[in-house]
């Protein structure tokens, strides 16, 4: 019987399974082979690895650093050597130093750089005989077979990450409203020099965006082509207000900023082009050397950042904004403004820096901004006030034909009244009030500043989380009388102030028909021939000095971590600015000028002090009534929409408290 296909029997088959079992076995030492010669090179990476981290750990440990004497190099060499590691043509150990920056995808990076102690990088490098695979793999391939492999290992070791702590000075605006706007416009359209309108919703989307300061400046690196993470570069670039502002609006539509925000920085965008005045971040914004993209997680108010760039633009020109006439609702008022120094608004860095050296480098310090605003004001016909006529007639009455010369005053009179009758010419009193009718007022407000002093920070479970911030409120400047308002607004020195006259003595030459008449030649007046009585003031008032203390230990008064809404404190001066300042016009004393040249009328209005009196008496409240209103406008309409408060400073903190221990490994 025949199936087409004979059955072999286990005759054929015999050797078979020696055969499998062969191939088998070298397939089994084939693996295990690669898993030794494997795990040999595992083993000798895993041990250079150690090498090259304890190098790094114990070079930052001991404060080495890259500076002539090499001591980084010299820890992580002893490291090594104390591990097995002996340095030689096969084992190499290349040491540098520098700093760690994070970058946009939250990864670390090492810069090399050898002033810079922050960080330190070990590469450990050791020749090992090639590995079985990697040989067969090069005789497979007709390649040559390099029979020893170089491994490397890289270590970045780190000083443990610090307490960071953020001071900004914070808008005392709550809500804009249209009648604030209305202010805001042309105030920002003087200090830009193009057209701003924005609506009072604009101007309160502004006032309540936040904007990552992190990813702000990220933005502005990559608009300005400076190389990523590189912050100090950053804030020492020069770059014009349009590209702050521009920056600013492709973070803000990123995160879904109302189309009202987005109109209102085109706007100021479009009046910013206007200024060509170059600027550099780091004149508001302040940033501790070496400071971490880690570090600059933190919020700042849109509103602020935009005025600090619109006032950091107006303080490097040479323009002065003026306002128009209903701005603030003053008639026959002329306002001008100019930012003298602008705000640093924010400012982060190490609290132990800072609290070491608390104005020195490492200062974490902010400060509103210093504004000169100047009002020229036009008086009123001072001869309208009842009784002045009067007063300036027992000032001047019996004095009214004198001679030049050192003779007694009826002697004076009766000789020079005789000289006109004869033909002869001879001089009279001609007294003028108000020669210049414009008198000015000029406010150097803002300056004050906080710089914090001292941290702690708690310790496992237990300490107290605080913060000190030294502040000085706002300090005012005023000066009132005459002022050149170019001078005054042509560079940072302060203006200088000179009285301004109220009642000029001066003389005329008369002759017999004018003397008969009752006139004589207006032309040939000389101003204050015989003195006159002048207004003028130059003082300072309302510094004050206090601690704000950010604790735990106060309710709502805790500094939070960063990228949380600021703990706000604010530091009230014990003064009241605004009635300092009316106190200050309401005391304004109007004093007699000296006689121009070597007329004998000094004696003669030294001695008219009571009449003096009357006039002054007359005079004072006529121009304090005029001046004190002036303030309350100018105070509370016009710089606190430029974010400075005479009456307060309100400081914002925040801090997060850094690792505590030795060095870390961080690459």
């Amino acid at each position: 019987m025949s199936f087409g296909m004979q059955f072999h029997g286990p005759v054929r088959q015999r050797g078979a399974i020696g055969l499998i079992a062969a191939l088998t076995l070298s397939l089994a030492l084939g693996f295990m082979l690669l898993v030794v010669d494997t795990g040999r090179l595992y083993l000798e990476k895993r041990k250079l690895q150690r090498v090259a981290d304890t190098a790094a750990l114990e070079a930052v440990s001991r404060d080495g650093n890259c500076l002539p004497g090499l001591s980084a190099a010299n820890y992580a060499t002893q490291s090594a050597v104390r591990n097995g590691f002996t340095v030689n043509a096969d084992s190499t150990l290349n040491v540098s130093c520098g700093t760690l920056q994070t970058g946009a995808d939250n990864l670390h990076a090492f810069t090399a750089d050898s002033t810079k102690s922050a960080a330190v990088q070990v590469i450990a490098t050791h020749t090992v005989p090639t590995s079985i695979a990697a040989g067969i793999g090069a005789l497979l391939s007709g390649g040559p077979v390099n029979l020893s492999t170089r491994l490397s290992a890289t270590a970045v070791a780190a000083e443990p990450r610090p307490s960071i702590a953020q001071l900004n000075i914070r808008s005392a605006l709550l809500n804009i409203s249209t009648a604030q706007s209305n202010i805001l416009n042309p105030l920002f359209t003087g200090l830009l020099g193009g057209n701003v309108s924005l609506s009072a919703a604009g101007w309160n989307g502004l006032l309540n965006t936040d904007i990552k300061l992190l990813s702000y400046l990220n933005q502005l690196a990559i608009n300005l082509n400076v190389a990523a993470g590189n912050y100090t570069q950053l804030l020492n670039t020069q770059t014009t207000v349009t590209q702050l502002i521009q920056a600013a609006a492709t973070v803000v539509q990123l995160n879904g900023a109302t189309a009202d925000v987005m109109v209102a920085l085109g706007n100021l965008k479009g009046a910013a082009g206007a200024n060509n005045s170059p600027v550099k971040l780091g004149d508001i914004l302040q940033l501790q050397a070496g400071t971490t993209a880690a570090e600059l997680d933190a919020n700042v108010q849109l509103l602020q950042l935009i005025q600090g760039v619109v006032q950091l633009a107006n303080s490097k020109s040479a323009v002065a904004a003026t306002l128009p006439v209903s701005v603030l609702g003053l008639a026959n008022v002329t306002v001008r403004i100019k930012v003298i120094q602008p705000p640093q608004f924010s400012a982060i860095g190490d609290p132990a820096l800072a609290a070491a050296n608390p104005t020195g480098p490492n200062q974490i310090y902010v400060r509103t901004a210093q504004v000169r605003t100047m009002l020229s004001v036009n008086l009123p016909v001072l001869s309208g006030v009842t009784g002045l006529s009067n007063a300036v007639s027992g000032l001047v009455g019996g004095l009214t034909p004198i001679l030049n010369g050192v003779l007694s005053l009826n002697l004076v009179t009766t000789l020079n009244s005789l000289l006109c009758l004869l033909g002869a010419g001879c001089q009279q009193l001609d007294p003028l009030l108000l020669p210049s009718p414009e008198i000015d007022i000029s406010l150097d407000a803002g300056g004050a500043k906080s710089y914090v002093t001292a941290y702690s920070c708690p310790v496992g479970t237990t300490g107290i989380k605080s913060l000190t911030a030294h502040t000085i409120t706002s300090i005012a400047d005023l000066k009132v009388g005459k002022i050149d308002p170019v001078a005054a607004f042509s560079s940072t020195a302060e203006p200088t102030v000179t009285p301004l006259p109220l009642i000029d003595l001066g003389t005329v030459t008369c002759h017999k028909v004018a003397f008969l008449l009752g006139s004589c030649d207006e032309t040939t007046h000389v101003a204050f021939a015989a003195g006159g009585i002048g207004i003028m003031a130059n003082t300072s008032v309302g510094q004050n000095t206090q601690e704000l203390v950010f604790s735990s230990t106060t309710p709502f008064a805790t500094p939070p971590n960063l990228k949380l809404p600021p703990s706000v404190i604010s530091a009230a001066p014990t003064n009241n600015i605004v009635g300092s300042l009316t106190n200050t016009l309401a005391g304004i004393s109007l004093n007699a000028y000296q006689p121009v040249g070597s007329s004998p009328l000094g004696s003669i209005i030294a001695s008219a002090v009571s009449a003096i009196s009357d006039v002054t008496t007359l005079l004072g409240p006529v121009i304090t009534n005029l001046l004190s209103p002036l303030l309350d406008p100018l105070l509370n309409n016009l710089l606190k929409n430029l974010g400075i408060n005479l009456m307060d400073v309100d400081v914002g903190a925040n801090m997060t408290c850094g690792q505590k221990g030795k060095a870390y490994l961080m690459i």
